[in-house]
């Protein structure tokens, strides 16, 4: 990414002004991708690796960030489901391009608990909740025509305002971040970059600042 000088994107990242843990330094940052008129700010890249070893990519939606980690919710019996439960670490990678801003994070990934996933499913749409029942995601499917028949079907059973249970093989993940990068973009590719690193034994978290 090229900026020009006095660009929006040529905000110096400073260490000093850094928050001391990188969850609050994101959230002030995922708020003013909120607020800048993105598509989806709320849009991230999560990349895992399966059992055998090979890397996989896709977006998911992020639904919550707090000092406990990212949260994110989808098929457990998906590729990135079977990937998780293989191999419980992952990346993900934020890039919103009004902001001239990415933000990278590696980590460990767990499961949340069936009653959290609970709260969660409850609040949304109900044809989104049909579909988190209807979609074996990632498996392969006949044809469009019997994915919709299968909706119609479950429509049928728990009609428009009535409780649709969590499925069992849904629900969410929490991502707990080992370090986190803040990207911005600078003039002439001479761009900031500071990473949060863990310090020995987990406690306090470091930030060091890499070349561009």
């Amino acid at each position: 990414m090229t900026t020009e000088p006095d660009s929006p994107g040529d905000e110096p990242l400073l260490r000093d002004q850094m928050a001391p843990h990188p969850m609050d330094q994101f959230h002030g940052w995922w708020e003013e991708a909120q607020s800048c008129g993105l598509v989806e700010s709320s849009a991230m890249t999560l990349a895992t690796v399966s059992e055998k070893g090979a890397p996989s990519a896709r977006t998911v939606l992020l639904r919550q960030a707090d000092r406990g980690g990212f949260v994110f919710y989808s098929n457990y019996e998906s590729r990135k489901g079977e990937d998780l439960a293989a191999n419980p670490v992952a990346s993900l990678h934020f890039y919103w391009d009004r902001l001239h801003r990415q933000v990278r994070v590696e980590g460990d990934v767990t499961r949340l608990t069936r009653k959290e996933s609970e709260a969660y499913f409850s609040s949304r749409p109900w044809g989104s909740q049909l579909s988190a029942w209807v979609s074996r995601q990632s498996k392969e499917v006949k044809d469009r025509a019997s994915l919709d028949a299968e909706w119609d079907s479950l429509a049928k059973r728990f009609p428009e305002g009535s409780a649709v249970p969590l499925p069992p093989f849904w629900g969410g993940y929490r991502f707990i971040p080992r370090e986190v990068e803040f990207w911005q973009g600078r003039s002439f590719r001479l761009h900031d970059r500071l990473r949060y690193e863990r310090s020995e034994g987990g406690g306090a978290w470091k930030i060091v600042r890499l070349m561009p």
